[in-house]
């Protein structure tokens, strides 16, 4: 196994553990700051219940996160030196803001977890927002690196060596906004449809339950709305991505010949030898319109990319469609959902819903696991895109295999660890 396969078989591993934790360490803390807003205005002991059963949650994925993102930061070191070298005095600042995020997201929920009682009510439920504003912030900041690398800004590239360099410029480049909602949409869809399927798993075992009642309620209006507003920012993001990264976009749609108008093909398995997709489904001038706004303009395709530079088509392309297809499911859900709300309340209590709501329970991280394949995979061969590629970033150390076992396991041993204690934690809700 060749060190560049293995480097990047273990930041596969960890970065795919790493963002299901992130995701929802940022996300469930607005869940559990509605729950407990709730119980200030109504006084009802089951929103206070729900409340504390949330915030065991919220602190054992924090914990849980806190240990894979560290092993994440000595992996980015150990594994690329070259790309730190080159990338730590450009885009160093995100990552110290991450951490100064990170200490704040950990002082505010040490209070909640602990202010019960000790701490007035309006300041410890102040105390819990925090803990999401400062977690989401923590998030937007690696957003701001990984975007970097993507859209590299803030320096001048000279005979070989960064000059000029402007790390504001760098932090705040083209990619970062649009990638950094994106992710955080995704992770509220994600995070509030999971909640949703808990519950609604727990309402069909007792129907009776007011706890999982009300929480199946925020959950899904949470996720909901975040699911709606997400195809909407996917589609600026990808008119941002055709202008900073065609050939990324060209394989997202495998579109091997530069077209216009440009079909949209859904589905299908792209074939590299022929530059054909086969069984997928065309909407002609789609793509166009989703690049540029316009029906019949000019879309640049993988033919303007020398052969060594062009990422893999068919990972990207397949991955693509698993999250749009997904993003799709849950904005139609999500519609259902909040005219249900508005217009037929019973409608969301139905058992055939509630069975669909346990189903959708995975999409989202499943999305959010595609969508990640296609940023980095659709990257390649750059890791600093047009800078630095992925071959020359990597470590010359060899035995990469086992540090790649020892690590898979580590998440693998995390993951089971956190399954268990929050199928105990779900048992012993009311």
């Amino acid at each position: 196994m060749t060190e560049i396969f293995a480097a990047r078989t273990q930041m596969a591993v960890s970065l795919g553990f790493h963002i299901i934790f992130a995701s929802i360490g940022m996300s469930m803390p607005f869940l559990m700051a509605v729950s407990h807003w709730r119980w200030i205005k109504t006084k009802d002991p089951v929103y206070l219940e729900l409340t504390k059963n949330w915030s065991q949650g919220v602190a054992v994925f924090f914990a849980v996160g806190a240990v894979s993102g560290t092993a994440l930061s000595f992996e980015l070191g150990l594994l690329w030196p070259k790309f730190m070298e080159l990338a730590g005095p450009i885009i160093g600042m995100p990552f110290s803001w991450e951490g100064t995020a990170f200490f704040i997201e950990a002082i505010f929920l040490g209070i909640y977890l602990y202010g019960w009682g000790r701490v007035p009510g309006s300041a410890h439920w102040c105390s819990g927002l925090l803990v999401g504003l400062s977690g989401l912030a923590s998030a937007f900041f690696v957003v701001c690196a990984n975007g970097w690398m993507n859209a590299p800004a803030g320096f001048d590239w000279v005979n070989g060596q960064a000059v000029n360099i402007n790390p504001w410029a760098a932090m705040f480049n083209r990619a970062a906004f649009p990638q950094g909602l994106h992710m955080a949409l995704a992770a509220f869809t994600a995070v509030g449809f999971a909640v949703a399927g808990i519950h609604a798993l727990g309402l069909l075992k007792n129907p009776k339950s007011l706890l999982h009642r009300k929480a199946f309620q925020i959950a899904l209006l949470f996720g909901s709305i975040s699911a709606i507003l997400l195809p909407l920012q996917g589609d600026r993001l990808a008119k941002r991505l055709a202008a900073l990264q065609p050939a990324k976009f060209a394989a997202m749609e495998a579109l091997y010949q530069t077209s216009a108008p440009a079909p949209l093909v859904l589905g299908g398995f792209p074939s590299d030898q022929g530059q054909t997709v086969r069984w997928g489904v065309e909407i002609p001038g789609a793509l166009s319109f989703l690049a540029h706004g316009d029906f019949h303009s000019e879309v640049a395709g993988l033919d303007k990319v020398p052969a060594e530079e062009r990422p893999p088509v068919a990972p990207t392309h397949l991955a693509f469609d698993l999250m749009a297809g997904i993003g799709t499911l849950l904005a139609l859900t999500s519609l259902f959902a909040l005219l249900a709300s508005w217009k037929k309340p019973a409608w969301l209590l139905d058992t055939r819903f509630l069975k669909w709501t346990v189903l959708c329970l995975p999409l989202g991280f499943l999305a959010i696991e595609a969508g990640w394949t296609v940023t980095e995979v659709g990257r390649q061969p750059w890791i600093i895109y047009g800078i630095l590629k992925t071959r020359d970033a990597v470590t010359s150390t060899p035995g990469l295999f086992y540090s790649m076992l020892l690590f898979t396991v580590l998440y693998l041993f995390l993951a089971f660890m956190v399954a268990w204690l929050m199928v105990r934690r779900f048992r012993h809700a009311d």
